[in-house]
């Protein structure tokens, strides 16, 4: 699982595709196995498998698969620790998705502006690119759960952003289309076809080239996600294996 799930909801598709900001993984060298629920007062973490598949950290206390681990006072401490400290870092965690979805908004309206399309086409897309980017940032920050975000969840939110936004870009650029070749412009014809088609087809990589912005925002985070692979280290789970909540590889 992506280090990045493990702390917020990753980027979800805005259109023509899935959108992906760069992964904590890949930047930070971070993963994990776990999902995380965050709760007042408690982080639990769950998989389904290897054991412990079921990780409850609450105010320096530890139990894992139902079993309440004996810790001595510096594992508590650091127990504690990591629990703030994880607490602190999902909002800014959170605030690089929004920046991400901003980011990809504002490609999305680049690329209809060199359509043109019809100013009551124009205003619809923006209605709807705005009404969802809004619903898209209050679903990141009403989320307290890596499971809100798995890959249906992420692909049914994928689908419904296509389907409110390409149809609209589908019919003007069709009627367009049709317009020319019934004046016998069938060379303009041609070439919004190929216009609709680099569309789909180009976009998601010069929105991957426009996120490379997130990155310095990314890699400020990885002194922090370091600091709670060493808040971790030495502590052990009721059937004695290493806690291990998130790796950090070189």
């Amino acid at each position: 699982m992506r280090w990045y799930r493990l702390l917020a909801p990753c980027v979800i598709a805005l259109a023509c595709g899935s959108l992906h900001a760069q992964d904590l993984s890949k930047v930070c060298h971070a993963t994990s196995s776990y999902d995380l629920t965050m709760q007042p007062g408690r982080l639990i973490f769950d998989r389904a498998e290897p054991a412990p598949t079921r990780v409850v950290i609450a105010s320096g206390s530890l139990q894992t698969d139902g079993q309440t681990v004996s810790l001595n006072a510096e594992d508590q401490d650091r127990l504690a620790l990591f629990q703030r400290e994880l607490l602190v870092l999902a909002p800014r965690v959170k605030r690089v998705i929004n920046h991400g979805v901003d980011v990809s908004v504002q490609a999305i309206q680049e690329a209809a502006a060199g359509l043109n399309l019809d100013a009551d086409t124009r205003a619809q897309l923006q209605q709807r690119l705005q009404a969802r980017a809004a619903d898209l940032h209050q679903r990141v920050a009403a989320s307290q759960s890596t499971h809100d975000w798995h890959g249906d969840a992420a692909d049914q939110y994928a689908n419904q952003v296509i389907g409110d936004i390409a149809p609209l870009l589908a019919s003007s650029i069709g009627q367009q289309a049709l317009a020319a070749a019934m004046s016998g412009d069938l060379q303009q014809a041609a070439a919004l076809r190929d216009e609709a088609a680099n569309l789909t087809g180009g976009f998601q990589p010069r929105l991957q080239q426009r996120l490379q912005v997130l990155r310095p925002e990314i890699q400020a985070l990885c002194p922090d996600i370091q600091r709670l692979a060493d808040l971790q280290q030495g502590i052990r789970a009721s059937n004695g294996r290493p806690l291990n909540l998130l790796q950090v590889g070189q």
